[in-house]
């Protein structure tokens, strides 16, 4: 019981800029194989994030979203974790092997939303709407929602979807993001090719 109260008290202590701790990243990463881009946020929780998943920058996950990371096995005797969780003393070794989820950079996943397990990619940009279920890949700049999730549009055109991906933004430090919108406020809240242009 201490050990788990300890690690609460570690995690809590690191979360304090959870936005830029690098303490913390390189805890979760080596605790568990959960890897977080610089900015991102809503993702040190282990419970909520399992292990194998690789966070891009600048990614807001609400509290309450979850990420799953396998399913039961509906082919076995029975679909309860005695059969494929070794901690419980019944098989030998585990026999769920998760693969890694990839999110990219800017994604935002909304309160109540659940990614499953068919899903192992949500590209940059996209939107996951609240109470969304994914259950297959996101492409990029997708805005989905519903039940299961489903691709309601893109962000932006096609032609601007290739201007923010030329301007490679997302790179950008806190310091460079705040100089981006003193210099081009317009690039930031409304961009277009045009005025991405000169970021490219």
């Amino acid at each position: 019981m201490f050990s788990g109260i300890a690690e609460k008290l570690r995690i809590w202590r690191l979360r304090r800029n959870e936005y830029e701790s690098l303490p913390l990243r390189a805890h979760f990463a080596r605790r568990w194989q959960v890897e977080v881009g610089l900015y991102s946020y809503g993702c040190f929780d282990p419970w909520r994030v399992p292990p194998r998943t690789r966070i891009g920058r600048f990614c807001s996950i609400a509290k309450s979203a979850r990420i799953l990371d396998a399913n039961h096995p509906m082919e076995a005797l029975t679909t309860h974790p005695y059969l494929y969780e070794a901690r419980f003393g019944v098989v030998p070794a585990d026999r769920i092997d998760s693969v890694w989820l990839d999110i990219a950079d800017d994604v935002w996943i909304s309160h109540n939303a659940i990614i499953t397990p068919g899903c192992k990619s949500i590209g940059r940009g996209a939107v996951i709407g609240a109470g969304a279920v994914v259950t297959r890949d996101v492409p990029p700049y997708a805005i989905m929602a519903g039940m299961p999730a489903k691709r309601l549009r893109d962000r932006f055109d096609a032609p601007t979807i290739a201007a923010i991906e030329a301007s490679g933004w997302w790179l950008l430090d806190k310091a460079a993001l705040a100089d981006l919108v003193r210099r081009s406020p317009e690039s930031v809240w409304h961009p277009t090719p045009a005025n991405l242009a000169p970021l490219a």
